[in-house]
């Protein structure tokens, strides 16, 4: 049972040596170490000079548009789609 604990012990330091997340040369952290966090944080911070469009939804609208919308899609007289092409020329032939 003892040599066991022998072969489990540096093996279970070995694996546990994976997740350090400092480098020993510099002794500093990762220097992606909690980009994901910022990442979340900047997405969910409210822009504070934001820029509409003439046919967007303004601050402070009534929703005559959006009430006009949901009655189109009510009545299955919804607005096609506008198609655009965003580029010329062809592929290879």
């Amino acid at each position: 049972m003892s040599s066991r604990r022998l072969l489990i012990a540096p093996l279970t330091l070995v694996l546990l040596a994976g997740c350090d997340t400092v480098y020993p040369q510099t002794m500093s952290p990762d220097p992606g170490f909690g980009e994901a966090v910022k990442y979340n944080a900047a997405v969910q911070t409210i822009d504070p000079d934001p820029v509409y469009d003439a046919n967007d939804f303004q601050p402070g609208d009534s929703g005559a548009k959006g009430a006009a919308a949901v009655k189109r899609y009510r009545t299955d007289a919804v607005k096609d789609v506008e198609t655009i092409q965003t580029s010329t020329g062809t592929g290879p032939q």
